[in-house]
């Protein structure tokens, strides 16, 4: 409807031209403006339309172009129209909402936002509309200039490896490649997010001369504003208008295993039954390429004679030893196989020109084709979760071309120039759409290496791709990260340890400077990358999903030394530290669900009127609670800690407590790595367990003084989707600092399986008390919870 309204008023539009110097209207949902002069920007047309009070679209585009409002990003918006205003004030075109004032120059229809003070939030620069050929098709090119304030700091943009946090003062291209995934969204210290919906290949620019965005193929200039002010509103805003993100089950926030690649169904069990008699936490174990029958590259289902019996398999796993597995699948065919076969029966369904054809993921029957073959020979075996590999797509391999992938990639409702960047939306959506019509007693769980704005409403994990072994890659892992869940996607992991550990090949298959060019040969006979893997994996299990993977050597933790060995020591240590957290972090999960959250967080979103963080891209928030700031340098005796000034903090290993506002040089030993919490944070901890869904009682709760604090413990039954249906409990924990006394308000709802009786360590955090991993031995109060009110007074 809305894209017929814009056709009629273009058509008015230039009846009015001739006879104004510019005109406007007021729409049901926003104001149509021609502005005076834009015969030199190509801009005949501004269309505002108000989403709601805190989110603004802006549409520019030329009288010869049909506006596509469908967009793949943004779904329709339901819901009562927010109230507005338009006024008219020359120079200036007016639009108010409850938070924000639009205005629009009447000369030239560029546009200023701002708050309800007056104070302006972002203020467009010219913006242009190029005709222009790009693989001998006619195609705009649309740019959008901004200026940013002084001190304004952006983050996001997806995940990118240059070590780039802050982007202001930079350039990056989006565009989607390994160790690239691109989500074209911005997120301002000023309290803002600007969400570019276009799919092409795009550039972000900001320099002395200028900055802007700019999208190689588009039919509009075609972005939106959200508001916040606090970085979490805007977030939560832009999950509201891209999908929101569902909730992973606890066992995918547990450790997972994985190595490239485990061969056979025997060596499967092997390893889990491994890392049980061991006693070392494991929830999946990741079944990597090659299943399929030799040289039959992406055939979904399982070769025979090294998997016999993959339900036999998946029965073990899950019964004997709770645990699950997770399987890689891939969007391209070799042509021999079954898959392909299939496929090619069907029209459009696949992009032809190479040896292992990639199916077209735009397609809705190919998709459904896709799931059909996928649950076929994996899921109904039992399968709990996908790795969805190469979904970029790789049409070329490692060896990117851009024009040669434009010209490969076909999708089927337009050209591959235009839609090049959310092929891995559409993939997801296939899997996750398809896998909730099959059941809804699993939830969905993808691991892509892709990722694009709005791809947290399937349920994905993305990870940073085929990343080589040195501390300077690992330490680039932790903006690319924080820039990537601050554009919206909550879930991302990277390979523990790098991808390629190995430098033996570095040149010999031209595959650039990063390809196997990892710097230790030795693998893990070298203690050198024993301890780069130790400090990768203490990170790992502060990223919002734990997971180590690579090439050349095994990742098991016994292959890195025997109990009493500080390699091993440390890594059972922070695996055992994950498990602990995991009331904590399953609960702030949910927050991720049911109020937008963020669990990577970099300081700015907690601290964002603190100047000094904007910078820092190597320490984050782990939640509400936990600052965490990975050891990056090798042989490190200590690191420097910048402690933000809007709080107190407590040293997690110790129980001392620091005021904020400085910076301390904290002693990092190869078993530690600097951990503090916020006062007023209340951290529940469990049990010593093996997986993720074992027993959490009793429940010791960390209480760290010095100002008031909350935290609501979320349950479930740990997979399914019954969540939606309201089945879950809910208990609020508040602590009263002046008057020292902790509530635990009644437990709200409940679920089959549910503990009714709880047992409650309390323990008051201080130098000689709740400190580090280990259990508490003497808390401060114990209780017995039966979901009644309590108040407890110290």
């Amino acid at each position: 409807m809305q894209g017929k309204i814009y056709l009629i008023v273009f058509s008015l539009f230039i009846m009015l031209n001739a006879m104004h110097s510019y005109s406007y209207e007021k729409l049901e949902n926003g104001v149509f403006f021609q502005p005076k002069n834009s015969s030199k920007t190509g801009v005949i047309t501004v269309v505002i339309t108000v989403c709601s009070d805190d989110i603004i679209h802006v549409i520019a585009a030329p009288t010869d172009t049909q506006l596509e409002p469908t967009s793949l990003i943004v779904g329709e918006q339901k819901g009562q129209q927010p109230f507005f205003k338009i006024e008219e004030n020359a120079p200036e075109i007016q639009l108010r909402t409850k938070t924000l004032l639009i205005v629009i120059n009447e000369d030239n229809g560029e546009i200023s936002i701002k708050d309800i003070q007056n104070d302006i939030l972002l203020q467009e620069g010219p913006r242009q509309i190029v005709p222009s050929v790009v693989l001998g098709k006619k195609v705009n090119h649309v740019q959008q200039f901004f200026q940013w304030a002084d001190n304004e700091a952006l983050y996001g943009l997806g995940q990118h490896q240059e070590g780039i946090f802050n982007w202001r003062g930079h350039y990056v291209e989006l565009v989607q490649y390994n160790m690239r995934a691109v989500v074209p969204f911005l997120l301002s210290t000023k309290g803002y997010g600007i969400l570019w919906d276009n799919y092409s290949y795009t550039k972000f620019y900001d320099t002395r001369y200028g900055s802007f965005l700019w999208s190689e193929v588009g039919d509009a200039v075609n972005y939106f504003f959200i508001y916040g002010p606090e970085p979490d509103a805007v977030i939560r805003n832009y999950r509201g208008l891209t999908g929101l993100a569902p909730l992973m089950p606890k066992w995918a926030l547990g450790y997972i295993q994985s190595k490239e690649r485990y061969k056979t169904q025997q060596e499967i069990i092997d390893i889990a039954k491994e890392y049980r008699e061991r006693q070392i936490p494991l929830d999946v174990i990741v079944l990597d390429w090659q299943y399929w029958d030799d040289g039959l590259w992406g055939q979904k289902s399982f070769n025979q004679e090294r998997f016999p019996d993959p339900q036999s398999m998946m029965q073990t796993l899950h019964s004997e030893l709770n645990m699950h597995l997770m399987i890689s699948v891939w969007p391209k065919m070799s042509v021999r196989s079954a898959n392909y076969l299939e496929m090619a029966k069907q029209e459009d369904f696949l992009y032809t020109g190479s040896n292992s054809p990639f199916y077209d993921a735009f397609n809705p029957d190919a998709r459904a084709l896709y799931w059909k073959q996928a649950n076929e020979g994996l899921f109904s075996k039992g399968i709990d979760a996908w790795w969805c590999d190469a979904t970029e797509p790789e049409l070329d391999g490692w060896d990117f071309n851009n024009d040669a992938y434009k010209i490969k990639m076909k999708p089927f409702i337009g050209s591959g120039a235009r839609y090049m960047n959310a092929y891995s939306l559409m993939h997801a959506k296939g899997m996750y759409e398809n896998q909730r019509l099959t059941t809804e007693k699993k939830r969905v769980v993808n691991l892509t290496r892709s990722a694009f704005a709005g791809q947290q409403k399937y349920s994905t994990i993305t990870w940073s791709g085929d990343i080589v072994a040195t501390w300077d890659v690992f330490k680039n892992q932790i903006p690319a990260g924080l820039n990537f869940c601050m554009s919206g996607l909550p879930y991302w992991t990277t390979d523990i340890g790098g991808f390629f550990v190995q430098s033996s090949q570095a040149g010999e298959l031209g595959r650039g400077e990063w390809f196997r060019n990892g710097g230790y040969d030795g693998g893990i006979e070298d203690d050198d990358y024993k301890e780069l893997y130790v400090r990768w994996f203490q990170y790992g299990a502060f990223c919002p999903i734990f997971r180590s993977h690579g090439t050349d050597i095994s990742r098991e933790i016994w292959r890195f030394g025997d109990p009493g060995f500080w390699a091993f020591d440390a890594l059972l240590k922070f695996d055992n530290l994950r498990y602990r957290l995991m009331p904590y972090i399953y609960s702030t999960a949910w927050k991720v669900t049911s109020d937008g959250y963020t669990i990577m967080r970099g300081l700015m979103m907690d601290f964002r009127h603190d100047f000094h963080v904007f910078e820092i891209d190597d320490q984050y928030m782990f939640g509400p609670a936990m600052m965490i700031n990975p050891v990056t340098k090798p042989k490190a005796s200590f690191r420097k800690v910048y402690l933000p000034h809007d709080s107190d903090w407590y040293n997690f290993w110790t129980g001392k407590k620091y005021s904020g506002g400085q910076t301390l040089h904290v002693p990092t030993p190869i078993d530690e790595i600097p951990l503090f919490v916020k006062e007023g944070s209340i951290i529940p901890m469990g049990p010593f367990i093996q997986y993720a869904a074992e027993s959490v009682d009793p429940l010791e709760l960390r209480i760290y003084r010095g100002a008031d604090g909350q935290f609501t413990l979320y349950e479930d039954e740990d997979d399914s989707y019954n969540y939606e249906r309201g089945i879950f409990s809910t208990i609020e924990f508040k602590w009263d600092d002046k008057n020292q006394k902790l509530i635990i308000e009644n437990r709200t709802g409940e679920f089959p399986g549910m503990l009714h009786n709880r047992s409650f360590h309390i323990v008051l955090v201080n130098n000689n008390q709740g400190n580090g991993v280990d259990l508490t031995t003497k808390p401060d109060k114990m209780i017995q919870y039966e979901g009644k009110k309590k108040i407890i007074v110290f």
